[in-house]
């Protein structure tokens, strides 16, 4: 084939490359297994930014919480979603006392459990943006499980303080 300018044969290399391109991004991910063969429709996508919108803004509203809460030096912090609940085993000093802050903004409500138990009280944590507080007295590892109930949503928060 002969272009009758050197515009015209750029250009279509241009194309050749966007082709080849689109074909590879749209192509298995090299693991053997076939792609979707669906492709994204532009809802799909207005859906997911307009779900991170209002997840940041419950973010926003816990931390905010937590922050006028504060009642110590902060050692950790942290938020996640309901539905993944939070499992962390902080580093915290064997023999100290700190002060856990827990808040969880949506609807429904978690349960909060430590390990070893005698660390705190296991406790029901509502989605009402109230403050829910814990002294933790350690004298082992602790680890700290925050999990939603069955249908709750939001975000929780949590931040340890030191006494």
């Amino acid at each position: 084939m002969t272009y009758s300018s050197p515009r015209v044969w750029f250009a279509g290399c241009a194309v050749v490359a966007s082709v080849v391109l689109l074909a590879s991004c749209t192509s298995g991910s090299g693991d053997g297994k076939a792609a979707n063969a669906t492709p994204s429709s532009p809802a799909a996508s207005a859906s997911q930014s307009a779900t991170g919108a209002p997840e940041k803004k419950l973010t926003d509203q816990a931390q905010a919480a937590l922050a006028a809460a504060q009642s110590g030096k902060m050692v950790e912090a942290g938020s996640e979603r309901v539905t993944d609940g939070i499992h962390t085993e902080p580093t915290l000093s064997q023999g100290k006392t700190y002060r856990l802050n827990l808040v969880c903004v949506g609807s429904g409500s978690a349960q909060l459990t430590f390990t070893p138990a005698s660390t705190g009280t296991k406790t029901k944590v509502p989605c009402d943006q109230s403050v829910v507080q814990q002294r933790i007295i350690v004298h082992k590892p602790v680890r700290i499980d925050v999990d939603g109930t069955k249908g709750s949503t939001g975000v929780i928060a949590w931040q340890i303080d030191t006494v």
